[in-house]
C-alpha cells in the first residue's frame, strides 16, 4: 500500500478516526499485550522526576501519557497531543478514570506544528506515531524546539528484526495475519497500512541520524523483543 505524501495526512487522520473504537482492543490482541511493556520501558528512558512537565506527541488514546503521569508526581504535568479528535475522546475517557488523571491534559494538535512555546517540557515522547507523520524530520525538530535544555526526547517505534529467521516470521505475522485479524475486528485497510508503513520507515541508524541532524545530542537506541521495536532517545543541549 503506497500513499502519496500530499495525501498522507488526510489518509492517516481518516484511518485513525475509523479504527478508534477498537484501537485499544486490537493493540492488545495484535501485540499479545506486550505494548504495555514497551511503553513502560519508554517511560523509564524518559527519566522524569516529580514536578516535571512532559509532552506525549501522537498520544492517541493516551496510554503513554497516563503512564508518564505516575512519574511527574502531584506537582507535575503531562500533556498529550494528537490531531485525531476521536482518538483523543477515547483517551479522555481513560484519563478521567485514573486516580492521577488531573495531571494529564489532552489537546488537539499536529506534531508538525506544536502549539507550545519553545523550552516548555522536560521530556517529549512519541510512541508508534512518528512513522505516521508526513515529515519525520519536522516532527523531531518540533520535539527539539519545545524541550527545555537538558530535556530528553524518546521515540518508541516498530522496527524490522535483524535476525533473518525471526525477520521472516515477523513479516509473515505482520503482512498476513495482522491484516486478516484487523479485517475481522475493524478495518482491513488500516491494518494493511501498518506493515507497509513499518517497511518504509527508516532503519535504526538512519532514524538516529535524523535526530542528530535536527540538533539532538547523545542519541542512542535500544531494541526490545528481538528487535520488533526500538526506543531512540536524544538530549537537547
Amino acid at each position: 500500500m503506497k500513499i502519496a505524501e500530499h495525501q498522507k495526512r488526510s489518509y492517516i487522520l481518516d484511518l485513525f478516526a475509523r479504527v478508534a473504537p477498537r484501537y485499544d482492543l486490537l493493540n492488545s490482541l495484535l501485540s499479545l499485550g506486550v505494548h504495555y511493556y514497551w511503553r513502560e520501558k519508554a517511560a523509564r528512558v524518559a527519566r522524569l522526576q516529580p514536578g516535571d512537565t512532559a509532552l506525549d506527541v501522537c498520544t492517541g488514546t493516551a496510554d503513554l501519557a497516563i503512564r508518564l503521569a505516575r512519574d511527574v508526581g502531584e506537582d507535575g504535568k503531562v500533556v498529550g497531543a494528537d490531531f485525531c479528535e476521536p482518538m483523543l475522546r477515547l483517551g479522555q475517557r481513560k484519563v478521567r478514570k485514573q486516580a492521577n488523571g488531573q495531571r494529564v491534559s489532552l489537546v488537539l494538535a499536529d506534531a508538525l506544528q506544536l502549539p507550545f512555546a519553545s523550552g516548555s517540557f522536560d521530556a517529549v515522547t512519541v510512541a508508534f506515531g512518528i512513522r505516521n507523520v508526513v515529515d519525520i524530520r519536522q516532527a523531531f525538530a518540533e520535539m527539539w524546539r519545545v524541550l527545555k535544555p537538558g530535556g530528553r526526547a524518546i521515540c518508541l517505534e516498530f522496527s524490522l528484526p535483524r535476525t533473518p529467521i525471526f525477520r521472516e516470521l515477523y513479516r509473515f505475522y505482520f503482512y498476513r495475519l495482522v491484516p486478516w485479524m484487523g479485517g475481522l475486528l475493524s478495518h482491513r485497510d488500516a491494518y494493511s497500512y501498518l506493515p507497509a508503513s513499518v517497511r518504509r520507515f527508516p532503519e535504526r541508524e538512519r532514524l538516529a541520524q535524523i535526530m542528530r541532524e535536527v540538533g539532538f545530542a547523545e542519541v542512542t537506541w535500544q531494541e526490545l523483543t528481538l528487535g520488533i521495536v526500538c526506543i531512540h532517545s536524544g538530549v537537547k543541549r
